[in-house]
């Protein structure tokens, strides 16, 4: 296969649909938690806010300034986000990691859509920007399990 029909199997029409449609774009007014990751080898970043109640996301917002795919990894974590524990975080960040690092299987559902990425495998140099959304997520998750901790 050549490069070019790699790149173009990479960046696909659902990939670019996500990447478009980033549900909870805004910054919450009063999170409990904020944490931006960035992705040091393309420049790319993800602020993730969030509040947590009874163990789960209540509410989620963030800004993704980010190449298409980790956008398209964002959008999907944002509609899948709300009502999932830290655990659920956890194994859909591993189920990615792994994913994208090992060749094993998409991360189980809600997160399944990050399935779409699978063809970015060979492209490490993209895996951190993928992963920004879940790792300022769980990042997020657990400041805010200690602040209310506190």
């Amino acid at each position: 296969m050549s490069d070019e029909t790699d790149l173009i199997k990479l960046y696909s029409a659902k990939i670019l649909d996500l990447a478009a449609n980033i549900p909870h774009s805004t910054r919450l007014d009063a999170p409990m938690a904020t944490v931006k990751r960035r992705a040091p080898l393309c420049g790319s970043t993800v602020t993730v806010d969030l509040n947590i109640q009874d163990g789960r996301i209540s509410d989620f917002a963030q800004d993704v300034k980010a190449c298409a795919l980790g956008q398209a990894a964002a959008s999907v974590v944002g509609a899948a986000v709300v009502g999932r524990s830290l655990e659920q975080i956890e194994a859909a960040r591993s189920q990615l990691r792994a994913m994208l690092k090992d060749g094993a299987s998409a991360p189980k559902a809600p997160f399944d859509g990050l399935a779409v990425l699978e063809p970015a495998r060979d492209y490490k140099n993209r895996h951190a920007s993928i992963m920004l959304s879940l790792d300022a997520t769980a990042e997020a998750f657990e400041q805010a399990l200690q602040s209310n901790c506190a």
